[in-house]
């Protein structure tokens, strides 16, 4: 593998090569789309074939109109991030499809570190959107209301048993996202690996054209999941 013998060389770990490599990619396509926009009558109508450009608008406008629909009418807040994540996530899973390239998603640090920046996000968007309240979330329903000093108050009978519950399970979210994509894009390029070795011809393109499903896949679940968890985030506690 191409990063794995280079890091004896440069003393940098594969791992950050990879990741490296794939932001290159995505930088590139970006700066690729921005030109071809930015030309004259580049904005209006779209190019003529199956161009990057065409195909990145594709992608762009099917995971917006999915993001509107799972986080609401602030999408546009959070879209960019969520997007660099498909993108990245998406090119990793593809490098890790070409002999002798490794995907950085095929590490457990690129997956935990993709899982912790989505719980920090929805997070954070759940604390400044609704402070203190934002801990509701965590103390299950409300049986009935009580007026207790002139005011209303939520009687969640069950809070101390759910506040046990759901906190852990909140951070078990991080644990998930990650497992789910390291095991998945590990398994799927360890298959290829595999095949490559028994029989170079024929028989691995199958797996490969199954790779490039998985890895479209698994970079769609993963921001979809992003999108729910920031649209559980925005609803209002109760």
């Amino acid at each position: 593998m191409i990063f794995r013998g280079l890091e004896e060389y440069i003393a940098v770990h594969w791992v950050l090569q990879a990741a490296l490599v794939a932001a290159l990619i995505l930088l590139g396509l970006g700066v690729l789309v921005r030109r071809s926009v930015s030309a004259s009558g580049g904005g209006i109508l779209p190019d003529e074939g199956l161009t990057v450009r065409n195909v990145m608008e594709v992608l762009v406008e099917w995971l917006a109109g999915m993001a509107e629909e799972r986080t609401g009418p602030e999408w546009r807040r959070y879209f960019p991030i969520i997007g660099t994540m498909f993108f990245f996530i998406l090119i990793s899973n593809l490098l890790g499809l070409l002999p002798t390239l490794d995907g950085a998603t095929s590490d457990v640090n690129t997956t935990a570190a993709w899982a912790i920046i989505a719980w920090g996000l929805y997070t954070w968007i759940g604390i400044t959107k609704h402070r203190s309240r934002y801990l509701v979330k965590f103390l299950g329903p409300s049986f009935f209301d009580a007026e207790i000093g002139g005011r209303v108050v939520h009687m969640r009978l069950l809070a101390p048993i759910f506040i046990v519950l759901e906190i852990p399970l909140d951070f078990a979210r991080m644990l998930t996202l990650t497992v789910r994509l390291l095991a998945n894009m590990y398994a799927d390029h360890t298959v290829i690996v595999v095949w490559l070795s028994l029989a170079p011809i024929g028989v691995p393109a199958i797996f490969m054209g199954l790779g490039l499903v998985i890895s479209f896949l698994q970079a769609f679940v993963f921001a979809l999941l992003t999108m729910i968890y920031i649209g559980l985030a925005l609803d209002d506690p109760h």
